[in-house]
């Protein structure tokens, strides 16, 4: 049960107080993978992803039946310094694109099986400008946290969250940047496309915006005063999952950022987390390396709204499907040597 988000003070302490996976279904789970018909380790990596999943759900032999992707939007003051090769009208547009059905995360939500959710945080009240002061006051951070918070389903068996706003690869930059040092340049890449003269402007951006909330504090405090509505939405909906025990795919460097903030609150925060993918956008192998996760995919997209996230849902139903699945030695009568 998720605790009443009222304000950060609730929400670090409900981050630091969840619970770690479940012991007996992780002992339970490698103790199953031992027995399946497969040499031992043939399935490389679905054998840990699957005992994983196991302790996070609390079920030695368990099932994906009912996986969850959430598309946060934000639009963010920032890109009145000319950061994106694109209006803030588009993420408007794109809503409205979600909410048809006609965007490529509709179509892989589908394909893997999963319900789909989309979140619209105040498109007509952008962020404020963070070169020029935060991003968002500590109420409405609160805010966009408890969006996140609460759009997650109790229900659910895995989560994957993803985003869509104008500019956001900006704020990502600088969040990323302001948890991890190094020059702004490390950290910007192009987004939606931006010539040689518009990426050294957002790396200009991102170093002015890094350098006035420099001493910021912690992951929280970095992620308003640099991050918007819809980063932070994200982060609230990983945190909520963790609490719930549900496991999450991460997306792209956006969805990374903010999934970096909890981190930075709690070294473990994300052990409930694997990597969908890693992204063409440069620096999103970077926060993975500092994150310590390795990506199941690496595709080349750079689109987010969750779509790398959701490919990665059928590798990790795959994985559980042949742990839960198969046989072991002794039910099929095959000798295990």
């Amino acid at each position: 049960m998720l605790p009443q988000l009222s304000d950060l003070k609730t929400f670090r302490e409900a981050l630091n107080g969840a619970s770690g996976p479940d012991g007996a279904a992780l002992q339970g789970a490698a103790d199953r993978n031992g027995q399946l018909t497969k040499p031992p380790g043939a399935l490389g990596r679905l054998e840990d992803l699957a005992i994983w999943y196991a302790g996070w759900r609390g079920d030695a032999r368990p099932l994906i039946s009912a996986p969850q992707v959430i598309v946060f939007a934000g639009n963010h003051g920032v890109t009145a310094q000319g950061v994106s090769a694109f209006p803030p009208e588009v993420t408007v547009q794109m809503v409205m694109n979600f909410e048809h059905g006609g965007a490529a995360i509709n179509q892989l939500a589908k394909a893997a099986g999963a319900t789909m959710d989309v979140h619209a945080l105040e498109l007509d009240r952008p962020t404020a400008d963070f070169t020029t002061g935060p991003a968002m006051t500590e109420t409405e951070l609160v805010q966009a946290l408890r969006v996140g918070w609460t759009a997650v389903d109790p229900n659910a068996d895995l989560l994957v969250v993803g985003e869509m706003g104008i500019g956001n690869t900006t704020p990502a930059a600088a969040i990323a940047c302001a948890l991890y040092g190094g020059d702004a340049a490390d950290w910007t890449g192009r987004g939606t496309g931006v010539d040689d003269a518009g990426l050294a402007n957002k790396t200009r951006v991102v170093a002015e915006g890094v350098t006035l909330h420099a001493d910021s504090g912690d992951g929280l405090d970095i992620l308003r005063c640099l991050g918007g509505r819809e980063i932070a939405a994200m982060a609230g909906a990983i945190a909520a999952a963790r609490i719930l025990r549900i496991p999450v795919v991460l997306d792209g460097f956006i969805c990374s950022a903010a999934a970096a903030c909890l981190a930075n609150v709690r070294s473990d925060a994300l052990d409930h987390a694997v990597a969908g993918h890693q992204s063409a956008e440069g620096a999103h192998g970077a926060v993975l390396a500092q994150l310590g996760k390795k990506p199941l995919l690496d595709l080349g997209l750079r689109l987010g709204e969750g779509s790398g996230g959701a490919l990665a849902i059928n590798i990790l139903k795959s994985a559980v499907a042949c742990h839960s699945g198969m046989a072991t030695f002794a039910e099929a009568g095959v000798s295990d040597g």
